[in-house]
């Protein structure tokens, strides 16, 4: 995982970037904002960009829109709230107050990175479905992996990328549903000085900063008709066009996709084309939900149990019978996710080293709804962008910060939810921060 730091190493933020160095990352350092666009443009593969508020966030913001780059700009400096405020309605996506304290830039990394590999499962079907993942890895096809948010995609993904002859190149992701459309063909394809109004330097694409390795492309149903046409020629010809080029650029990448959608639908909906469908799903992996391996449940809750007793700094605490029997009758939409979040509120609020069922607040169905019914009548009165803003900070607070779960909850793209948050964060509103999980599962 690369970052870059941009600002004056001699005071904290050096500080800041040696802890990032510790945590295993790769620093490349600026010290201008012009330079660091230089840097990101040459790269294509910054996981995100460190900025003291020494230099001007909303510029360097400015900057990269320009440059039509998406990659997450953290503000770092002194710790006063109304800095970081300023900071946040500049563009920045959060803040690192200073003197940095190594657990919230371990968060940020971890939050970042998602490079989880290891897949844990006691359900027989999750084991067969790893072994035959084992072979589809040596093979080299294209794979589609599938499944309800929340169930794993990412992590087999980067399974597959371990397994394969491509191990040691480099494995680079793009989130389709988490960017603009203006700006995902110059992320895939990369863009030639000129290219367009603010492109002051090539700028590498994914596809190239990807080359002799995989490239992930999440929740590829997200992506643009128009765009999938571009995608596919690069599958098939194994060259792409960088943005105002003049001619092709030779690539040897292997191609995984991932979607929660029915792309069968999609296709015949004309949202998704049938060609590209069929080049992707060379191979395809669908993970079922967890409701439907029940044994993992059990395995799972433990094994967060005991994680997160360990992240607290709390002694081993140890789940009854009854309570894990209340986990497993439980639906688990939001999968493995959910039931991480579950456990983890469950080892904070427990008093003893014993988690029983009262420490669990799963919802019936009954309760539920005659709650939904009082709260909703308790909201007449309030403007409809009142009530979107509350349910969507209600509904990321439930998730713990996690924006991927709480987008599919509210039915809304990552990138809509994080175009809401940076309005609300802007008028002042105290957004929760990010996930820090286990898996990205």
């Amino acid at each position: 995982m690369r970052i870059l730091i941009i600002g004056s190493l001699s005071d904290e933020l050096g500080k800041a970037a040696k802890i990032v160095l510790a945590r295993g990352a790769r620093v490349d350092h600026a010290e201008t904002n012009e330079y660091a666009i230089k840097k990101i443009c040459s790269s294509g593969d910054y996981k995100f960009v460190i900025c003291s508020v020494k230099e001007n966030i909303s510029d360097l913001i400015k900057a990269l829109k320009q440059e039509r780059i998406a990659v997450p700009v953290i503000a770092c400096g002194p710790e006063d709230p109304a800095i970081a405020a300023e900071a946040i309605a500049d563009g920045a996506e959060d803040y690192i107050p200073l003197p940095p304290d190594p657990d919230i830039i371990a968060a940020f990394l971890q939050d970042a990175s998602k490079e989880k590999t290891i897949f844990y499962t006691a359900d027989p079907v999750m084991v067969k479905l790893l072994r035959q993942v084992d072979k589809i890895a040596a093979s080299g096809a294209s794979v589609l992996v599938t499944g309800e948010s929340g169930t794993g995609k990412e992590i087999i993904a980067r399974y597959v990328h371990l397994k394969s002859k491509r191990a040691a190149g480099p494995f680079i992701a793009l989130n389709c549903a988490a960017l603009p459309e203006t700006l995902v063909e110059s992320e895939l394809f990369g863009h030639e000085r000129g290219a367009f109004s603010g492109a002051t330097a090539r700028r590498v694409g994914r596809f190239e900063a990807a080359n002799h390795g995989t490239l992930l492309l999440d929740e590829i149903s997200e992506m643009d008709v128009r765009l999938q046409a571009k995608l596919l020629r690069a599958i098939q010809e194994r060259e792409i066009d960088r943005l105002g080029g003049g001619s092709p650029v030779s690539v040897d990448v292997r191609i995984i996709a991932t979607s929660n959608r029915d792309l069968l639908a999609e296709i015949k909906a004309q949202k998704f084309r049938e060609d590209l469908y069929f080049r992707l799903n060379v191979v395809s992996i669908k993970i079922p939900p967890l409701r439907e391996r029940v044994m993992d449940i059990p395995y799972l809750a433990n094994h967060f149990c005991h994680y997160y007793s360990k992240v607290n700094s709390l002694s081993p605490k140890t789940i009854t019978e009854e309570a894990l029997e209340k986990l497993k009758h439980y639906r688990w939409p939001g999968n493995v996710r959910e039931l991480e979040n579950t456990v983890h509120r469950a080892v904070v609020v427990s008093s003893g080293d014993v988690i029983d069922i009262d420490c669990f607040d799963l919802p019936d169905m009954q309760p539920e709804k005659i709650s939904q019914e009082h709260s909703l009548s308790s909201w007449v009165g309030y403007r409809m962008d009142e009530v979107e803003q509350a349910l969507i900070i209600e509904t990321l607070s439930h998730t713990d910060g996690n924006r991927t779960q709480a987008a599919s909850i509210l039915g809304i793209s990552i990138r809509a939810l994080r175009n809401k948050l940076r309005e609300y964060a802007g008028q002042g509103v105290a957004v929760p921060p990010p996930y820090q999980s286990l898996t990205e599962i």
